[in-house]
């Protein structure tokens, strides 16, 4: 998946002679703190809204110092790219050039949480495990082969760290309801499991939740 196969066109960027309250009225429709600055095709910065402001907001865009100019990601980067600069810059939407520079379109928060929440691994019946770990305890492999010796695959995994501990969770989906044998043979292999859900009793409550998540942004 790259960042073209994303892009929401929902959104008209700002020209340099909008005002500040133009984009004002731009973001609380759409639910959003960041907005694109383009000349004709020319991505030129984005801009917030501490931006706007901390500036007279009857004033022309074009004229405020902008204090985010490249957060953007090229039509070709992979999605953990856009991920990573999403996260580097806190941004609730981030723009997508071509390689000249023409501005694209832009992919929201909202797009993303829509992608992950539609792949297969989420809408595919199954059942989570969460362990803990140290990090040089942790191997795929060996826990792939346990589940495949159970009968059972690994659909989706990853990973939760903090830079200040040596300690990891790793979640995997599987495509398995019935857990308990799983659970038992991960003890036997002193793995801890902090935790389990069979998707079948909570599915209905998290959609619930992402679907009022998808009503709050508007999306």
């Amino acid at each position: 998946m790259i960042a073209a196969n994303l892009l929401s066109h929902e959104f008209v960027p700002l020209r340099t002679s909008d005002t500040g309250n133009d984009a004002l009225s731009i973001m609380a429709d759409f639910y959003v703190k960041h907005l694109p600055i383009v000349n004709n095709k020319q991505m030129l910065g984005l801009i917030s809204e501490d931006d706007i402001l901390q500036n007279d907001i009857e004033e022309a865009v074009g004229s405020y110092p902008l204090s985010l100019t490249k957060p953007y990601v090229n039509e070709r980067d992979h999605l953990y790219d856009v991920l990573r600069v999403l996260s580097e810059y806190s941004l609730t939407v981030i723009p997508v050039i071509d390689s000249e520079n023409n501005y694209m379109g832009l992919i929201t928060q909202g797009d993303l949480l829509r992608f992950f929440a539609q792949i297969g691994s989420f809408t595919e019946p199954g059942s989570i495990i969460v362990f803990e770990m140290s990090k040089q305890d942790y191997s795929l492999a060996e826990i792939s082969r346990i589940v495949e010796g159970e009968n059972a695959a690994i659909l989706s995994s990853f990973i939760t760290s903090s830079l200040d501990s040596t300690k990891i969770d790793v979640t995997i989906k599987i495509n398995r309801q019935e857990l308990q044998t799983i659970l038992a043979t991960f003890e036997r292999f002193n793995y801890t499991i902090k935790a389990s859900f069979q998707e079948i009793e909570y599915f209905d409550g998290l959609k619930d939740r992402f679907d009022s998540l998808m009503s709050y942004l508007n999306v």
